[in-house]
């Protein structure tokens, strides 16, 4: 191919300013399209924070790295903040580097440029991983990339497949497309790597998705988030799925079903700790064996694997590689977003039928002691959805739900007159001891009631009542803390929680005490045994007056109760209405405490003689 000069004057230009600056260009640099910028992206996590980046690699020098993130923003980061595992990359790809630059005699390497077939997925740095062959007969609507580390599936999470019929304990939730895409793709780990104490799921990831189906379908803890089996409280539908809060839908035992599309002797899901998940063993084959308790074992190559079950844990019960646990789940993983409030159990329904008439268009028909109601809906281009809902008695409701729609937990449709038997408009009525519906639980399942009355916290002990009479309290008059994260009935925004983006609150305070030099934020909570911490910022500057939701950069983060310097999202395990507290601390002068050492008591313990006063917000929440 012949180059034309001007082109080869601009790369030496370019070459000049990279050998001036010390630094080494490791990557095309930023493409426009979606297709171009994915080619190169992995994974990148903030040792210290625990944060993630989703982004290319495009150059570094001894200790500073440029990121082009998925979203086109250019991030430089001192090398020394990532973890370990990305330090050992980054350096791996530097010599890699120095080798091609000694071989073409250059200072300037171009990386990843996109394939001869022009695949979105592929780069000429990182082969096509083999697992990403077993998602090959869903890619029409799959998204797939890779790096060195990690298979990236972006998915709808809409099987091909009926949905939602047979089931007999409905939520009132449907089928809705989720936004499994970019930053928010399932990730599979291509070199799984066995833990040292591998984890089981029976009472524990009882929240989220412990493993993905080749179709693109999340695979849930067969247990339910009360500990009970879901397949065998009549919530899951024919193929073995149902719909979550955010009327997302995912499977809770293994889809054998797709063997069908895969071939018998082909993974049908992989496990979030990145070992495969075949279907059932056949007990009469010569290489049959035992599995272990994780639902697994080795084959004659020495391999790890998962297989389906007729019973219980149905797939992988554990994990046998690594994973992080946080909160309940494997951590990270994609969100599921509501456009509509989560309901409660519809009484007595059974869902009989569930058709798409036209793109777009849903229509799902249940049955109610031999009568039948509907709900149809079609969602817009724009995100929003239109329902329309036709009870038992035949009568006839329309709502519109878009993203910007209220979604605090326990919310629910406006109502036009007192709760129906039927209407699935409506959650049924309270309890009254006629044996009502129990409130709905963590990932839109129905079934019996919990194991735990209502009123119930963590560790079984009893939550004290929430008093709302009181909802903001100051020690200094005028100074005042707000939040543009809480609703007007105080009501923590979804994506404060671990129901949604896991975000830190916005903040905003005025009429700080005369002489303040520094500020600082506690999000805490009164449990029943203990005073428990949040998210701890310190030494914010006097003339800051905010923090925006998310906030980064103000500020020094300190330790929250699991000892990790960022902020925890609220996920209560209990039932109930929960209250937590916003507080915002005046003080004299910064505090002399270090991040790892700035837990809630050592920071209270070092105000004491520089606190000038400070403003308390409540704000609710219910799971």
């Amino acid at each position: 191919m012949i180059i034309p000069r001007q082109i080869l004057r601009s790369a030496f230009t370019m070459l000049a300013i990279l050998v001036s600056s010390g630094m080494v260009l490791a990557h095309e640099g930023h493409h426009h399209g979606d297709s171009q910028k994915s080619n190169a992206s992995r994974t990148w996590t903030l040792g210290d924070e625990g944060a993630h980046l989703h982004g290319s690699f495009v150059a570094a020098t001894g200790d500073v790295v440029q990121i082009r993130c998925d979203d086109d923003r250019l991030v430089t980061l001192k090398v020394e903040c990532l973890i370990a595992s990305d330090r050992k990359w980054i350096s791996q790809r530097l010599e890699t580097i120095k080798r091609l630059n000694q071989q073409q005699q250059m200072r300037l390497v171009i990386q990843n440029a996109p394939d001869n077939g022009g695949t979105p997925a592929g780069n000429m740095a990182t082969p096509a991983p083999l697992i990403r062959e077993h998602f090959e007969p869903f890619a029409s609507t799959l998204k797939l990339r890779w790096d060195d580390d990690y298979l990236y599936v972006g998915s709808n999470g809409m099987p091909d497949h009926p949905m939602m019929i047979g089931i007999r304990s409905w939520q009132q939730q449907v089928p809705i497309p989720q936004k499994y895409f970019g930053d928010n793709a399932w990730r599979i780990p291509l070199h799984p790597v066995p833990a040292k104490q591998p984890m089981t799921t029976k009472n524990d990831f009882l929240r989220g998705a412990i493993a993905l189906a080749v179709n693109g379908v999340p695979i849930f803890n067969p247990l339910n988030n009360r500990g009970d089996d879901a397949l065998l409280f009549g919530e899951l539908d024919e193929f073995g799925g149902h719909c979550g809060r955010a009327d997302d839908y995912h499977y809770h035992i293994a889809p054998t079903h797709l063997e069908k599309t895969v071939g018998k002797d082909q993974p049908i899901a992989y496990a979030l700790d990145g070992y495969p998940i075949f279907g059932y063993q056949d007990e009469q084959a010569s290489d049959f064996a035992l599995l272990d308790s994780l639902g697994g074992h080795k084959d004659a190559a020495g391999k790890y694997h998962y297989h389906a079950t007729k019973t219980y844990p149905y797939l992988n019960g554990g994990f046998y590689g690594e994973v992080t646990n946080r909160g309940g789940q494997v951590d990270p993983q994609p969100r599921a977003e509501p456009i509509r409030p989560d309901l409660q159990p519809l009484r007595d329904a059974k869902i009989t039928d569930f058709t798409q008439p036209k793109p777009d268009t849903y229509r799902l028909v249940y049955d109610v002691r031999g009568k039948e109601g509907t709900v149809s809906y079609t969602l817009a281009k724009d995100g929003s959805a239109e329902f329309t809902f036709v009870d038992t008695e035949g009568r006839e409701t329309t709502e519109k739900y878009s993203a910007n729609s209220p979604r605090h937990p326990g919310s629910a449709p406006p109502r036009d007159g007192g709760p129906r038997d039927g209407d699935p408009r409506q959650p049924p009525p309270p309890r009254d001891g006629q044996g009502g519906p129990p409130p709905p639980p963590r990932d839109g399942q129905g079934g019996p009631p919990p194991r735990r009355g209502p009123g119930v916290g963590e560790m079984g002990r009893v939550d004290p009542p929430v008093d709302q009479s009181n909802m903001s309290r100051t020690t200094v008059p005028g100074f005042e803390v707000s939040s543009a994260s809480v609703d007007e009935q105080h009501f923590l925004s979804v994506d404060c929680t671990c129901d949604g983006a896991a975000q830190s609150p916005a903040v905003m305070w005025k009429g700080t005490p005369q002489g303040t030099k520094s500020l600082a934020v506690s999000v805490w909570h009164t449990a029943p045994d203990q005073e428990k911490s949040y998210w701890l910022v310190y030494n914010i500057p006097a003339d800051v007056s905010s923090l925006k939701q998310d906030s980064q950069g103000v500020g020094i983060v300190g330790a929250n109760d699991r000892g990790a310097t960022n902020f925890d999202p609220m996920c209560s395990k209990g039932p109930g209405l929960k209250k937590y507290h916003i507080t915002v601390y005046a003080l004299s002068s910064k505090l002399d405490v270090s991040p790892r050492e700035a837990t809630r008591a050592n920071l209270q313990n070092a105000m004491k003689n520089k606190l000038l006063g400070e403003s308390t917000l409540d704000v609710l929440y219910e799971r």
